[in-house]
């Protein structure tokens, strides 16, 4: 398969730049990263990521449906500000070991929720208390609900409200 370069690929339509990033995803994975049908490798990677550092509460929101911003949200929380910090580091972390990186970054310095963007999907990692006050999950209540990988859905750390729906 013909890889484009990185500027013929910037140059392509964004649905093509997202196909042709899946794809690198996909070379570079590992044994043992099977994942749901319906997720990317890269956000398998960051819901591995989150689980890791001993997230709860992870969600998957399909939001193709009802937003044009971007296609997935993942959500999740951690127990204190050095936790949100260490969950979202390692998420950027292991996406940019495996060739994506974060097109910004937003609230790291206070951690009560910190945003990582990466275009069609975007990682939101919560501080409890902020999580209940924001509850991206009520105000986007017509996004699908993603089951999770069994390996991250079977951790102790993802005690998931996906489990709902």
């Amino acid at each position: 398969m013909k890889r484009n370069s990185p500027i013929k690929e910037q140059a392509l339509h964004p649905e093509q730049a997202a196909i042709a990033q899946r794809a690198r995803a996909r070379e570079t994975a590992e044994p043992g990263d099977e994942c749901a049908e319906e997720l990317d490798e890269r956000i398998c990677t960051a819901l591995r990521a989150a689980s890791d550092k001993k997230a709860v509460e992870m969600v998957v929101l399909d939001l193709r449906e009802v937003a044009s911003f971007t296609d997935y949200f993942l959500i999740t929380s951690g127990t204190n500000v050095r936790q949100v910090q260490a969950i979202a580091d390692e998420v950027v972390e292991q996406l940019k070991k495996k060739g994506t990186r974060a097109a910004r970054v937003e609230g790291y310095k206070t951690a009560e929720w910190v945003l990582v963007d990466y275009g069609d999907f975007i990682v939101h990692v919560f501080e409890d208390k902020a999580r209940r006050f924001y509850d991206l999950e009520r105000l986007w209540r017509d996004a699908v609900r993603v089951h999770l990988p069994a390996d991250v859905a079977d951790s102790p750390a993802g005690s998931l409200r996906n489990q709902e729906s």
